[in-house]
């Protein structure tokens, strides 16, 4: 029998505002990666979500 491993995304980026963060695992959190980054405060992020990540392994 072989071992099903779920995997999580590390890294986001909204394709309307350029925001990028990054899996914050000490914190178990989404965390912006740098200040430059923010992104509109404002904006329904919508993340690169394109159906290439592969949740399985």
């Amino acid at each position: 029998m072989s071992t099903v491993r779920l995997r999580r995304p590390i890294q986001r980026d909204c394709e309307r505002c350029s925001r990028a963060e990054a899996w914050d695992e000490e914190t178990g959190s989404w965390r912006i990666e740098a200040s430059d980054t923010v992104g509109d405060p404002f904006c329904i992020h919508e993340w690169d979500i394109d159906g290439t990540f592969r949740p399985y392994e």
